[in-house]
């Protein structure tokens, strides 16, 4: 009989950014980016590990969390999706772990190179100044629809849109879990920045997906670090009322601050607020609201 799974996640912390052009932000407050997850799943022998982090730091933190967390040998680190934050932390982990294999789903990879070309490391370099490898690893395409942990299936599976990207998740049938990126979040602003009443409804449609596995556990890729739990009903109920209250005062409000301010009366006790606000501003960039 094989060694059960274990499943341990590591919850990153907020970082300061500059707080951009976002009138809606109050620059004497600290803008922050959002915590992030990564989660490891361990076997006797072997492990992957679901994303990467963002940061220099960050990665050799994660690093020396792995080595603690388990004996097994890391065979790959699986790439949710291709936003920087989920993998430019990498770097340090496979100088720790060399025979370990950065990958993604096909549908992931040129939105992860995209993050590496001119522009895009011009905007990283506007929020992280020094903190990131230069030269991050970008992921390879996993060569089929699972990884094998000891005998244990890990179904590496594409899901649809999220914010903004092409999302895919991690299931572990046999702790019925899964690690979501960042379709569900877990009491932490969702990134509706530049969003769409589309996008929005195609988001919704993902967490529709994702709730047809039934599982009893997700792990989020964007958590506050004091979530109560990671409980699958909790985060689907929440992250589908947050999309479908923010779309309703999209339509309906005259300004971003009627958006944050409503969006607040409930959700006030969510992490990172500047995301609210980015996502408020974001509806009045252009004279389209309609999704077009």
């Amino acid at each position: 009989m094989s060694t059960p799974l274990t499943l341990h996640v590591f919850t990153g912390q907020y970082k300061p950014i500059p707080y951009g052009e976002v009138p809606s932000w109050d620059p004497a407050q600290q803008a922050t980016w959002p915590a992030t997850t990564a989660t490891l799943i361990a076997g006797h022998e072997h492990a992957v590990l679901v994303d990467a982090l963002l940061t220099r730091s960050e990665g050799e933190q994660l690093a020396r969390w792995v080595t603690d967390s388990t004996d097994a040998a890391l065979s790959h680190i699986y790439i949710t999706h291709g936003h920087a934050d989920h993998f430019f932390g990498a770097g340090a982990l496979l100088r720790q772990f060399p025979y370990a294999r950065l990958v993604s789903r096909p549908e992931t990879l040129h939105e992860a190179q995209q993050q590496v070309e001119p522009a895009m490391m011009a905007a990283w370099t506007a929020w992280f100044d020094g903190q990131f490898d230069t030269a991050p690893t970008v992921p390879v395409e996993v060569s089929a629809d699972h990884l094998d942990v000891d005998g244990h299936l890990l179904r590496v599976l594409p899901i649809g849109g999220a914010d903004g990207v092409t999302a895919t998740i991690v299931h572990i049938p046999d702790l019925d879990a899964i690690v979501s990126g960042d379709i569900a979040y877990n009491d932490i602003h969702m990134w509706l920045v530049g969003s769409t009443p589309h996008s929005r409804r195609e988001w919704l449609s993902s967490l529709d997906r994702l709730e047809a596995y039934a599982p009893k556990t997700i792990i989020a890729g964007h958590r506050d670090p004091a979530a109560p739990d990671d409980d699958a009903r909790r985060l689907l109920d929440q992250s589908r009322q947050y999309i479908s209250d923010f779309d309703r005062l999209a339509a309906s409000a005259d300004t971003a601050g009627a958006i944050v301010e409503a969006m607040l009366a409930t959700y006030g006790h969510f992490g990172n607020p500047y995301t609210l606000h980015a996502a408020a501003d974001s509806q009045f960039a252009s004279p389209r609201r309609d999704g077009s």
